[in-house]
């Protein structure tokens, strides 16, 4: 079940961002033919009056089709109802429209999950709590005998309290740090004691010590005070996981080797968010707000076959006063779409090979 609810988690996000581009159309007059979820061979299909709308076998994407490439349309090619023949703002909009969609939705998924599910915060403790040591045996933290479960109380008498704060403090003392000997005070269970560990340099000029790094302290949900606390706490972590995932495509791009290991691809996140759904059936607000950032995030991108590579075209038209010419845009969306689809094979029978990882790491 958990896994259907992660699978209809993807499939809302989908049918949105089309949504975005299908009504940013119709809102503005523009013709459109089609409006289809998913790829592949149709499930079932029903004819409106001046769109067809579709359901796929492969619920892995979805398109919004306008009769500017139906080669057997018979609308006359100077109507201005077609999409080519608006200005590039309207265009513009249209294109966009999906992302714009992705953000919105993310934002009030956050509210909902804050009015249904409440308000999630941590009764802190003092100390910065290690979940996982990340590289066993090899890393500085793993030598010096650190655990998971361990919390970091301080570093060279340097206390980290009972706050939000103690686990970015934390953070930029190692990364400081890199080669220079750190006197850690750690608590284990009922014990305390001091241990010796230096970080190594990292690929990015960083301190690093191997370790995952979390707020020490007890998860509370409450209600809300009122729908105004709802719609703040929602705008703070719709802030928070645009930052994180901003930070993460950063990463990807300057530690790319290292990075690219990490990319996930659908059978990956279905398998993260089927886990998360049953631990809590609330956490799918999350899955969801987090994936659909990610997904207008991706989309925006100025790569060919993503709307970001679309915009790209309209800004070299609205630049130069003419756009590229269709054989060349042709060439670029579809070799950009050639290496999409392959990237999304690879990962997909990647992350099919690695599912024995996925039940390991998150054990029944």
């Amino acid at each position: 079940m958990s896994v259907l609810a992660a699978i209809a988690v993807l499939g809302i996000l989908i049918v949105v961002h089309e949504l975005g581009h299908f009504g940013a159309a119709r809102l503005q007059g523009i013709r459109v033919n089609k409006f289809s979820i998913g790829f592949g061979p149709v499930l079932a299909k029903y004819d409106g009056k001046d769109t067809e709308y579709a359901l796929r076998a492969f619920p892995l994407g979805g398109y919004v089709g306008i009769p500017d490439d139906d080669p057997d349309s018979n609308i006359p090619l100077d109507d201005p109802d077609l999409l080519r023949n608006r200005p590039v703002f309207d265009r513009a909009i249209v294109i966009s429209a999906g992302v714009i969609a992705n953000l919105i939705f993310a934002y009030f998924l956050l509210v909902s999950q804050a009015v249904i599910v409440g308000i999630q915060d941590i009764n802190y403790q003092p100390g910065v709590l290690i979940p996982q040591i990340l590289t066993e045996e090899t890393s500085p933290a793993s030598k010096a005998g650190l655990q998971n479960g361990d919390v970091i109380l301080a570093i060279n008498n340097q206390i980290f309290p009972a706050d939000e704060n103690s686990m970015e403090s934390l953070r930029k003392t190692i990364q400081d740090s890199p080669l220079q000997s750190l006197n850690f005070t750690v608590k284990r269970g009922e014990d305390t004691f001091n241990v010796a560990i230096t970080p190594e340099l990292g690929d990015n000029g960083k301190g690093k010590i191997g370790v995952m790094l979390a707020p020490n302290g007890e998860l509370i949900k409450r209600r809300p005070h009122d729908i105004m606390e709802a719609f703040t706490v929602g705008a703070e972590q719709f802030e928070r996981y645009t930052k994180l995932t901003l930070q993460g495509f950063g990463q990807l791009i300057s530690n790319f080797q290292e990075s690219a290991k990490q990319v996930a691809g659908p059978i990956a996140i279905v398998a993260v968010g089927a886990e998360l759904a049953k631990n809590d059936l609330g956490n799918l607000f999350q899955f969801g707000a987090l994936i659909s950032i990610n997904l207008a995030i991706i989309n925006i991108l100025p790569l060919p076959a993503l709307d970001g590579g679309q915009l790209a075209f309209l800004a070299i038209e609205g630049i130069f006063g003419k756009p590229l010419p269709n054989k060349l845009q042709e060439g670029i969306m579809q070799t950009g779409l050639v290496l999409l689809l392959g990237l999304g094979i690879f990962l997909i029978l990647r992350d099919t090979a690695n599912l024995a990882f996925f039940q390991q790491f998150f054990p029944e």
